[in-house]
């Protein structure tokens, strides 16, 4: 698959290869239409995603697709993007990682997780993160994840390490249950502002909607 160059690499060193991970397989059940494809700026929702997606300028992009996933690639512009179909979505997020991880290149270094419908994560959050995943003593941190004002969120950088606790979880909501695991590994990074929100309910879609607005 084609290389695409790395936001950590500096021109002529070996430097680190690090992929983003996708996850937009979910079915909205709560919200009854696929929400990857829901109006949003100039776009859709995952559109929003993608940019700043391509904004971090990965060595590789991995799109997780399920429910609605022929509307969602009728709809989106996913170039620049492996994109991986995961049958068992229903099962939850850890299913879509699992199929995610099964693609990443063979020397990939890191992974960020960013979710397909949370267009309020900003490259600069990403690029903070992974930063926190590089050696300062002899052992450097496995995990990085946002401390926002009212919370932690995504999004989740792992080192190399720990992709295979990652590639083993099960169900939905299992990232945090790996952060509470390994709980010495992971180092917070501040973060300015609330967690960015996700969209599960029609309430939820209002919300960002209005944010964006405020916003212009």
């Amino acid at each position: 698959m084609p290389l695409r160059p790395d936001p950590l690499r500096a021109e002529g060193s070996p430097g680190p290869r690090t992929a983003g991970i996708i996850l937009a397989a979910g079915g909205s059940r709560r919200l009854g239409r696929p929400k990857q494809v829901l109006p949003y700026g100039g776009g859709v929702l995952l559109d929003a995603v993608l940019a700043t997606a391509r904004d971090c300028a990965f060595g590789q992009t991995v799109l997780a697709l399920g429910g609605a996933a022929a509307e969602v690639e009728r709809t989106v512009d996913t170039s620049g993007c492996d994109v991986v179909l995961n049958p068992d979505f229903g099962e939850g997020c850890a299913s879509s990682i699992a199929t995610a991880l099964a693609v990443l290149h063979p020397d990939t270094s890191a992974v960020v997780l960013l979710l397909g419908d949370q267009p309020g994560v900003r490259a600069a959050s990403v690029r903070a993160v992974l930063g926190a995943l590089q050696p300062t003593s002899a052992r450097a941190a496995g995990i990085a994840v946002c401390r926002y004002d009212d919370g932690v969120g995504h999004p989740v950088a792992l080192a190399r390490r720990l992709l295979p606790d990652l590639a083993a979880l099960h169900g939905d909501k299992a990232v945090w249950k790996l952060l509470a695991q390994r709980e010495d590994d992971v180092v917070e990074v501040r973060t300015p502002g609330p967690v960015p929100p996700d969209v599960d309910t029609e309430d939820d879609y209002r919300l960002l909607l209005a944010g964006l607005l405020g916003a212009l």
